[in-house]
């Protein structure tokens, strides 16, 4: 009877740990296209690429990077190198709302004249200030090269890139508000709030491993009384 007992005690508590680690939130991310119209100092020009965006905890809140799979605009004359400086704007959206400044380094190398623009990443700081999942989609794009300035806007409504189940500093759920951002590091002041999945899981797989932990000294305790009656 008991190691009957003892088995199943175990057996929960296995399974509780490992329901506690599914339930842990995940950030959901879609690499999605984004057909952008440009207007540039020759007329306008239109182009499509793939959009990721990605979301890594930082400080008090999160670094949020914005990759191009493929090149946008193009330029009649040949960019050197450092002579382009990109810039974009990303749309927040369900617990929160606004937008989100995003920049990065100017060319590497040069650029071919006629040839698509590779935009280099580009990234920003976002600090929650509410809880709840807030989703980032591709905005603006500017472009400002030799003494011009190209600007680049989405047509297609294009669905998120990125969804992320945050916990703002001051505690608060849902509704919109002005999102604290920047292109550099992240805001001082207010507790750490935890906001990322990693922290989640993190602090879930902890418990987890309790549950499992407290699980096995049951079972030992049970054996070890088991072993004392029968003696």
């Amino acid at each position: 009877m008991y190691p009957k007992r003892t088995a199943a005690f175990t057996s929960a508590a296995a399974l509780a740990g490992s329901a506690v680690l599914l339930a842990a939130p995940m950030a959901h991310a879609d690499v999605v296209n984004v057909n952008y119209q440009c207007k540039t100092p020759i007329g306008d020009k239109s182009a499509v690429s793939p959009i990721d965006i990605k979301g890594v905890r930082s400080g008090n809140g999160y670094k949020i990077t914005m990759s191009w799979q493929k090149g946008v605009s193009s330029s009649p004359v040949e960019l050197g190198k450092g002579a382009m400086n990109p810039s974009a704007t990303i749309r927040l959206g369900g617990a929160d709302s606004g937008t989100l400044a995003v920049s990065g380094p100017a060319n590497q190398a040069a650029i071919p004249a006629n040839t698509p623009i590779k935009i280099s990443d580009l990234s920003g700081t976002y600090t929650p200030e509410k809880s709840g999942k807030v989703t980032f989609t591709a905005g603006v794009l500017t472009i400002k090269a030799l003494g011009t300035t190209t600007t680049c806007t989405p047509t297609n409504s294009p669905e998120p890139s990125l969804t992320l189940d945050v916990t703002g500093a001051g505690g608060g759920s849902g509704g919109s508000g002005s999102p604290s951002s920047s292109g550099g590091g992240a805001d001082s002041g207010g507790q750490l709030p935890r906001t990322g999945p990693e922290d989640s899981a993190i602090a879930l797989g902890t418990l987890g491993g309790t549950v499992l932990l407290t699980g096995a000294a049951g079972a030992l305790w049970l054996t070890r009384r088991n072993q004392a009656v029968r003696r």
